[in-house]
């Protein structure tokens, strides 16, 4: 396998394994492990169709082309604000999620060297650091990306051969006697953007130079390591954390504190510190990661969708427009991308699923416009994905 293969695959499964995962199998506990699973798949294939429709599209287009010029050329001026309006919204909560939680990250580890920074110090540090890389292009955040990715792995088997002793098959396969359609919707929506590496598709593109076969292998492949490290998970925390109890599953969503609760519990359950160790390693190499990927999306984002070439004083205006409205916005209205990141899952299926399928259904369709590489499925697969989409994005809001 070439370098640039290896280092695609691993810019899709950093991209999509964020911070958030620890927080996955809280998020489904409800659901039961065998019910989870079943919602990973279905998710997993939704947005891996949704994801090599967007490179369909982006063939049909220049090189360096976005979902800006994606979303005009196949739907016009509606489509265009759609995907402005989502992916600014998506991108910006889930930047200024990063660097808030990678601030907060960097202040306790600094506080072990006897240098005690605020949260908001801490912040730019961090965004500083990572942004350069990105400022330099995709080749630094590939070489960069493929070491935090390596400790990522290993950290993840680590943590996972430590906790799998403990796993109750009695846990696993107890079942609810109902399910609320909420509970449903919000699994199913935190497991989508679990699956949001689509929007590095572009870059990708540049960085294989129209290599297809090398794109659609990079992203089959890099899709389903996420899947399967997401089943593996699912398999060892539910297994090993009952969901009911003061210190179960269900009490850890309703907490407001998910994720820290959740180390908590484990490391009461196992009673060692190396857990906590790995599970902090882990959630900061997390956090690194999926700064990096989204960080590199939106700044070519907006390189497309401001016509601004990425050279000279013009390249830092598309570093400013990228980094300065995420990290203001982490550092004074903490609270903000929090809202806005409970939609994340709506955004998700309107950018990353929706407008995909829309798209391409327009450019097969009704511009005649398509050429080259089709994704098979033709109309059946389109309309079921746009349903999909549209049931999950409605009754969301019904029920938010």
């Amino acid at each position: 396998m070439s370098n640039k293969f290896i280092g695609g695959i691993l810019l899709i499964i950093g991209t999509s394994i964020g911070g958030g995962m620890l927080a996955l199998p809280i998020a489904t506990a409800q659901l039961g492990f065998i019910n989870a699973l079943i919602f990973l798949v279905v998710c997993w294939a939704m947005m891996t169709a949704a994801a090599l429709l967007i490179l369909e599209v982006n063939l049909w287009h220049s090189i360096n082309s976005n979902l800006i010029s994606m979303a005009k050329t196949t739907l016009g001026k509606f489509g265009q604000t759609i995907a402005w309006l989502s992916y600014l919204l998506l991108l910006y909560a889930l930047l200024a999620a990063y660097m808030a939680g990678g601030g907060d990250f960097l202040k306790h580890l600094l506080i072990t060297f006897h240098l005690n920074l605020s949260i908001k110090i801490s912040a730019v540090i961090f965004t500083g650091l990572l942004s350069l890389i990105v400022y330099k292009g995709l080749g630094s955040v590939d070489y960069v990306n493929r070491g935090l990715m390596i400790s990522k792995l290993l950290s993840f088997i680590l943590l996972v051969i430590c906790i799998f002793p403990f796993i109750s098959i009695r846990y696993l396969f107890s079942l609810e006697n109902s399910y609320q359609l909420s509970v449903i919707l919000s699994s199913a929506t935190v497991i989508m953007t679990s699956f949001g590496f689509a929007v590095i598709i572009p870059s990708l593109r540049s960085y294989f130079n129209n290599d297809l076969f090398m794109l659609r292998r990079t992203i089959l492949i890099g899709s389903l390591i996420p899947l399967f490290c997401y089943i593996l998970w699912e398999l060892t925390i539910i297994g090993a954390i009952p969901r009911h109890g003061n210190s179960g599953l269900l009490s850890m969503y309703h907490s407001g504190h998910s994720t820290s609760n959740l180390i908590s519990a484990l490391n009461h359950l196992l009673d060692n510190r190396l857990v906590n160790f790995l599970a902090k390693i882990f959630t900061s190499i997390c956090f690194a990661t999926s700064f990096l990927g989204v960080a590199l999306s939106l700044f070519d984002f907006f390189s497309d969708g401001l016509q601004i070439e990425k050279k000279g004083l013009k390249k830092l205006v598309l570093y400013a427009f990228t980094f300065f409205p995420p990290l203001f916005i982490a550092n004074h209205y903490p609270d903000a991308f929090i809202m806005a990141l409970s939609y994340a899952g709506i955004l998700c299926a309107i950018l990353l699923v929706l407008l995909p399928a829309m798209m391409t259904w327009s450019g097969r369709y009704i511009k005649k416009c398509a050429l080259g590489y089709q994704v098979s499925g033709g109309k059946p697969l389109l309309l079921s994905l746009m349903i999909m989409a549209l049931f999950i994005i409605i009754l969301s809001l019904i029920f938010h």
